[in-house]
């Protein structure tokens, strides 16, 4: 795997969020890469350096999926229909020198009969750097869809000499999780999610938010909207986009850089947001103390205090 670093990682960064809806009509697999491709082009066309896709964005395959498809064998279905679309999308990457993330995929776990819910990060120079959800919904661990397996890595990869880690959906809401990403000088964090309600969505875009100021770090969260995996009478698909920043004087009075209010899967919307010059630079200034911040969050602990009961 060919991967190139960079000694001056870049000042400002362009991404393209999409919050994609999971009703949309599929016909087929060259109809999904077809979309896939038109939106690699337009971004190349804006010199956007990245396309990031929802978790489960893979679940529109569904739609042609062969008849009488038993719901236990829906996911290793989706999972061998990804290895194949895997390859199709990293010639795309290439194609329009735009890295793409294409939200998650279950990915077969070698010898075994489960999954894993695998997010892909594909770059324009070969690169493929993956990672698996690590905290799973009761509906993940015990659903009609089959059994998923938690990951138990948190990986780390270099992309335009930028410090990237992917988190999926759940993941965004644990304290230790971010507590242990913190001591990792990141540069962005990206978070494919789907989330079934309002409150799941507030929770993920909510948590994500706190910690990019918590960490002084850009957080694009991208959620699916619509309905996946044919369940419409337990899923209501709250999808939506945004870019978070560190709440500080000088990168953002809110720390919301863009964002899309949230999308209901009754408004069939399959809505782009276009992050413009996001600004990495600063964001790594302040947080390596090469620029004054307000406060440094993440660089507190709490080893030093006792707790007293009355």
């Amino acid at each position: 795997m060919l991967v190139t670093h960079s000694a001056n990682p870049p000042e400002h960064l362009s991404l393209d969020l999409w919050a994609a809806n999971l009703e949309l009509p599929t016909p087929d697999l060259p109809t999904w890469l077809a979309r896939i491709e038109h939106r690699l082009a337009d971004a190349a066309a804006r010199g956007v350096a990245a396309l990031i896709l929802p978790e489960y964005a893979c679940a529109q395959w569904l739609a042609f999926a062969p008849p009488g498809l038993a719901p236990t064998r829906r996911l290793c279905w989706l999972a061998h229909t990804g290895s194949g679309a895997l390859v199709s999308m990293a010639a795309l990457s290439a194609r329009y020198g735009v890295a793409l993330l294409p939200g998650t995929i279950p990915h077969r776990v070698s010898g075994a009969t489960t999954v894993t819910n695998r997010a892909w990060f594909l770059t324009p120079d070969g690169g493929a750097f993956a990672q698996d959800k690590l905290s799973l919904t009761p509906a993940e661990e015990t659903g009609h869809d089959g059994p998923t397996l938690r990951g138990t890595t948190i990986n780390v990869f270099p992309w335009l000499g930028l410090r990237v880690a992917m988190i999926i959906c759940l993941d965004a809401e644990y304290t230790e999780l971010w507590a242990r990403l913190g001591g990792l000088d990141l540069d962005l964090v990206f978070v494919p999610a789907k989330t079934d309600m309002i409150t799941g969505y507030n929770r993920v875009f909510g948590t994500a938010h706190a910690r990019a100021t918590e960490l002084q770090i850009a957080v694009c969260v991208v959620g699916a909207a619509g309905v996946p995996m044919g369940l419409p009478a337990s899923d209501t698909g709250v999808g939506g986009a945004a870019a978070y920043l560190p709440c500080d004087i000088s990168i953002s009075l809110d720390g919301v850089f863009a964002a899309l209010p949230p999308q209901h899967a009754v408004a069939e919307t399959s809505l782009l947001l276009q992050v413009r010059d996001l600004p990495l630079g600063q964001c790594r200034r302040i947080r390596r103390g090469a620029a004054e911040a307000e406060v440094n969050p993440a660089s507190w602990s709490a080893d030093h205090l006792t707790v007293t009961e009355a």
